[in-house]
């Protein structure tokens, strides 16, 4: 089992541009894994976890449907955004500046083999990680990512997720609002979920701007001891 993790920041990336560079990590650690099946050979795979921001982008996930995008072509581009129909689980969602998205690719098989478990244990990363600022976050049923105010009028979403997992190697990931201009949330029926608002940690604490580097050193904390991996 190799439990390490390569940690790396792209900083601002065009979000097809990552994509690939996902799948191209992605594909090394699947064609390892065939290999020791087929060869019986015991070589070791890698897990990387990528932090990365997007220019305005909204992605569809493969299960989601086209109407919760609110605009059209035209509208798009006088938005300065792109749109992609993509491989991962879950509907829309939008990608911008100020907001924090993580990539894990790991081999689950290095850490557990348990999809629901990932999902949940990436939830309590960002749970805690809110929490280190004094934030109450939660998991609404029934509806994966990182909720405030479950099960009140005021119920609305900070962190929205969605993986693809095969062989158990994961790609994609979360996206936490840290930063966000949440005017380009108008656009979409976030999620696929009708009448729930989408917040920011900045207006949650009510500042203008949150250190994002502090976030990221929070989270790789927490999703460290939560996956009991270390990270270089």
């Amino acid at each position: 089992m190799n439990k390490n993790i390569k940690v790396q920041d792209l900083g601002l990336q065009d979000y097809k541009k990552t994509w690939n560079y996902q799948e191209e990590l992605f594909k090394v650690i699947v064609n390892t894994k065939i290999k020791n099946r087929r060869e019986a050979t015991n070589l070791q795979t890698k897990n990387h976890f990528i932090f990365v921001e997007h220019p305005h982008v909204y992605t569809l996930g493969k299960s989601g449907d086209l109407s919760n995008l609110l605009l059209n072509e035209t509208q798009l581009k006088e938005k300065g955004a792109t749109f992609y129909k993509i491989n991962r689980g879950g509907d829309i969602t939008y990608h911008g500046p100020g907001q924090i998205v993580g990539y894990p690719i790991l081999d689950l098989e290095n850490f557990f083999t348990d999809i629901h478990k990932y999902l949940r244990l990436l939830e309590e990363t960002i749970i805690l990680t809110l929490k280190d600022y004094g934030i109450t976050a939660e998991r609404s049923p029934g509806e994966t990512g990182v909720w405030l105010d479950v099960g009140t009028p005021f119920a609305r979403k900070i962190c929205a997720m969605g993986v693809r997992a095969s062989r158990w190697v994961t790609m994609h990931g979360f996206a936490l609002n840290v930063n966000v201009d949440l005017g380009y949330f108008d656009n979409i029926i976030p999620c696929g979920i009708k009448g729930k608002a989408v917040t920011s940690l900045n207006v949650e604490l009510g500042v203008d701007k949150v250190d994002e580097g502090g976030v990221k050193e929070k989270m790789l904390r927490h999703f460290s001891d939560l996956f009991e991996g270390t990270f270089f």
